[in-house]
């Protein structure tokens, strides 16, 4: 850290930070990304397996290669680190800037000023815990994500032989990993009638490997002392309960869970951001201003994208309005977003109807033809036909400005 006031400081150096500071560093905004690591890039460092970068960069990267080229993007920009560096606090102060405290083994507890603030810390997994899945504590548990760190980064075998709980994209591409690293992957254990990942990991993870994929399956117990044995699953019942008459054993020494992500909101919450419930980010408008001025939110901390390209874009339209922000711009009248039927979100929550909005949304439903509609005092004013609908991808919708005057709700109706 070369001074202790900044235009813009980004929480967090993932695609989202980088991306961000990428555009605030460029249109001449002094910035910082502060992360926790000791190198910047988030998760992607650790996934090796390619598929990153088709839609941003035009061409199939993996993870690390990807965290590479925004790092440099960064950096050319002109945007300062502070890495192996934690911000404990932020506040905001009576002259509208803010007050964060960082924490470094280097530099011990630091302050720092700063006239804008982008939050892009991303997801944390949820773990057995979270779930409440019974037996004992013996070794061999992991999440996903800690088990791809272990055989990724450290080269060190989880185990020999697996079962994954839940289908979560991280979970299905370490089926294929610990796979192709001579681990034997009894199956894929997941509660819902439907893959929770995207459908090319399906097929490329589990069908091309021959890995089983029990849907509607709960497991019901972990075997093992010491060391897990196996586990216990069963198929659920009509009213979602397990059906104990069926339930089945599979001998194992490692289960990996791969049950969801939770938004890293801590922060967020201590500064007094309005959090949207469902989504377990933050409330934003279409600039991807939170409900304190000067505060935004892009990225896998606001919701859950499906691929790290939209976590790209995303936040450097982000990183567009906070400079915006700094410069005077104001939005003027805004309305409120909703959604009802077959819809579980829509981000952003308020928008301005004289600009441009991409609306982002997750479905609730599996089909292969549907409508979104866009109502505002009940009445239909814009439409989209969908096909192949699955609720581990996101719909994305631009929608001309002066289309929607008023509130809108949005519902998607199978067809």
């Amino acid at each position: 850290m070369a001074r202790n006031c900044y235009d813009a400081v980004i929480v967090g150096a993932g695609a989202a930070g980088l991306a961000a500071g990428s555009v605030t560093a460029a249109s001449g905004c002094s910035t910082l990304i502060i992360d926790r690591e000791s190198r910047s890039g988030g998760i992607l460092n650790q996934c090796i397996h390619n598929g990153f970068g088709l839609r941003y960069f035009k061409e199939e990267l993996t993870g690390p290669e990807f965290a590479y080229r925004m790092s440099q993007k960064a950096q050319n920009a002109g945007v300062e680190f502070a890495l192996d560096s934690a911000v404990t606090d932020i506040k905001k102060l009576d002259d509208g800037t803010f007050d964060l405290r960082i924490l470094s083994k280097h530099d011990g507890v630091r302050h720092i000023n700063s006239r804008a603030v982008m939050l892009t810390m991303g997801c944390r997994e949820r773990n057995r815990g979270a779930i409440a899945t019974p037996g004992g504590r013996p070794a061999g548990i992991f999440t996903a994500g800690t088990a791809q760190k272990l055989l990724n980064c450290e080269g060190k075998l989880p185990g020999k032989s697996a079962v994954i709980v839940g289908s979560g994209d991280i979970g299905l591409i370490m089926a294929r990993r610990l796979r192709w690293s001579g681990i034997d992957v009894k199956a894929v254990i997941e509660i819902m009638p439907h893959s929770a990942g995207l459908t090319r990991n399906v097929v490329q993870c589990l069908h091309d490997f021959g890995i089983p994929l029990y849907l509607s399956t709960s497991v019901v117990r972990i075997d093992g002392k010491d060391r897990v044995t196996g586990v216990v699953a069963a198929p659920l019942n009509d009213d979602r309960t397990p059906d104990m008459n069926k339930a089945f054993a599979i001998e194992c020494d490692t289960v990996l869970f791969s049950v969801g992500l939770i938004p890293e909101m801590e922060l967020a919450k201590k500064l007094g951001v309005k959090e949207n419930p469902a989504t377990g980010g933050a409330e934003v408008d279409s600039n991807y201003s939170t409900s304190i001025p000067g505060v935004f939110s892009a990225g896998n901390v606001l919701h859950v994208h499906d691929l790290v390209d939209f976590v790209a874009e995303e936040a450097e339209y982000a990183g567009k309005c906070l400079v915006d922000y700094l410069v005077g711009a104001k939005n003027g009248v805004e309305y409120n977003s909703s959604v009802l039927k077959n819809l579980k979100y829509v981000i952003p929550n308020r928008f301005a109807p004289t600009q441009d909005t991409r609306f982002l949304f997750r479905p609730t439903v599996v089909t292969d033809r549907a409508v979104l509609k866009a109502m505002v005092n009940g009445e239909s004013v814009w439409e989209k036909k969908l096909l192949f609908v699955r609720p581990a991808e996101m719909i994305i919708a631009e929608i001309k400005a002066n289309t929607l005057a008023g509130d809108v709700t949005f519902v998607l109706e199978e067809i």
